[in-house]
């Protein structure tokens, strides 16, 4: 024989690149013939994992109830002192009353829903042994720790009716800092790795912020007479436009990441935002118009259920998105083709 022989050995004397095998040719022309049918490869969507099926984040282990609850009640505390603050500016007592006290109430529920997370106060207050600008956490911690004294005091001297000029200055600091303690838990959150929070860092504050103003309004229009609400109905309005308005624009900036606010629980409490923020607005317009105090308290209710509802939505959300290593890995790599680019 020439060539190669096949022995019970193998091949014996084969020489590389010079015996091709007879079909060859043939295998290259059916795969020309199929391209021109149109025939494609088919890969299979990507699978997205990690080393030995652990997940890409860890996800928050935050107890839902005391989180959400101490973002809500924040920014609840924080709206009530601007609310409390421009009523006395106003000459509106029955208004500026119930907005110290509410602020007082919501700020005290707000650390005792936080101490609990964190376990014990004692790690409250080793947080406050720096201050360090640059981080969030301790920033907040310093901002909770002045505004908290304030408005106990603002709300203590309304009520004994003495030292009028102390609670004047207490409400008009707590004021002062409320912008920050409505919208802080926004950038705290959002700093994070987590990406359906951090993703929408640019508008979060701000939804926040409207967030914040609907319930503050919301606590006035249940404990307050319609003759003295203005301030709480106009305030009403611009939150609820201020809240919904940016939340639909940050989920339309965030891409991927905004998925989670669609999906399951999440999705059912932000559609119940919706309803219950638009609708509380349209409720505190008419209560002003008809002087009905009980369109007031239906008004109030929603607003303050709305606003709740957010908390819980925006931080559940979260989870889910830790959950899922797709929505860290896809944003990474469009974010580095981009810079590539």
């Amino acid at each position: 024989m020439t060539g190669s022989d096949v022995t019970p050995e193998g091949v014996q004397g084969a020489r590389p690149g010079r015996e091709a095998r007879p079909d060859a040719h043939a295998g290259r022309r059916r795969r020309r013939r199929g391209r021109g049918r149109g025939e494609q490869p088919m890969v299979p969507d990507a699978e997205f994992s990690s080393y030995y099926g652990r997940p890409v984040l860890n996800k928050p282990t935050w107890k839902p109830l005391d989180i959400a609850g101490y973002l809500y009640l924040g920014g609840l505390a924080g709206a009530s002192s601007l609310l409390a603050a421009g009523a006395e500016a106003t000459g509106l007592p029955a208004l500026g009353r119930p907005a110290k006290l509410g602020a007082a109430g919501a700020i005290s529920l707000s650390l005792a829903a936080l101490v609990h997370d964190l376990g014990r106060p004692g790690r409250f207050l080793n947080m406050l042994r720096v201050c360090k600008p640059t981080s969030p956490m301790s920033v907040g911690s310093w901002l909770l720790a002045g505004y908290a004294p304030l408005t106990l005091a603002a709300a203590a001297t309304d009520v004994a009716g003495r030292y009028r000029l102390v609670g004047s200055a207490a409400t008009a600091a707590a004021a002062v800092l409320g912008p920050a303690v409505t919208t802080y838990t926004a950038v705290l959150i959002a700093d994070t790795a987590v990406p359906s929070w951090h993703e929408g860092y640019r508008q979060l504050p701000f939804v926040f912020a409207g967030s914040g103003a609907a319930a503050a309004s919301g606590l006035a229009l249940v404990t307050v007479p319609a003759g003295e609400a203005g301030p709480a109905r106009r305030m009403a309005v611009l939150g609820a436009a201020l809240e919904l308005g940016t939340f639909q624009l940050m989920k339309r900036r965030m891409g991927l990441t905004a998925e989670p606010f669609e999906q399951g629980g999440p999705r059912r409490l932000l559609r119940a935002t919706e309803v219950l923020t638009a609708g509380g607005a349209a409720l505190a317009v008419l209560s002003g118009r008809l002087c009905d105090r009980r369109l007031a308290v239906a008004a109030g209710a929603a607003l303050l259920t709305g606003s709740a509802a957010l908390r819980f939505g925006v931080f559940h959300a979260g989870v889910t998105s830790a959950e899922d290593p797709r929505y860290t890995v896809v944003p990474q790599r469009e974010r580095a083709g981009a810079r590539g680019r």
